[in-house]
């Protein structure tokens, strides 16, 4: 088991109620929930891993593949689309040389769309790894891709 894996659960435990915090834990410190490590969390709480996998997937902030540096979920909302989504992702595309779901070459951004982020009143909107920027334009948006350059 990997090492990382143990220390984490020598702190958390396996109760089940302990199974997220533990993913959450893991993608904190690998930036995503690889293969072997949901198996070796698997086996540490005892359940199988396609348990392990149906929770990390069912969730839009776990990562099951490797991602870059900084990552970069615009909400995929009627909220978003009504208030301009759309040209913002146009100037993200166009700023960055990716599409949404890609990752810039040099892995240094990836760019996702998500469920809702929970900020519809200040719309659109979107999150830069744990950093959330709200009433967003094209112009907005550039500027917080430029904090992270």
């Amino acid at each position: 088991m990997n090492t990382d894996i143990q220390e984490i659960i020598s702190k958390t435990g396996t109760e089940r109620n302990r199974l997220l915090p533990v993913m959450q834990e893991v993608i904190s410190r690998n930036n995503y929930l690889s293969e072997t490590a949901m198996r070796d969390i698997a086996k540490a709480f005892d359940i199988s891993a396609a348990e392990v996998y149906g929770v990390a997937t069912f969730y839009s902030f776990i990562d099951v593949s490797r991602l870059g540096r900084n990552v970069i979920r615009i909400c995929k909302t009627i909220s978003c689309d009504l208030k301009g989504k759309t040209d913002i992702i146009n100037a993200i595309e166009k700023h960055l040389r990716i599409k949404l779901g890609e990752t810039t070459p040099d892995q240094k951004f990836t760019f996702l769309q998500t469920n809702c982020i929970g900020w519809c009143h200040q719309s659109p909107a979107m999150i830069i790894n744990d950093k959330v920027y709200t009433e967003l334009t094209p112009e907005k948006a550039i500027v917080a891709l430029e904090e992270w350059e």
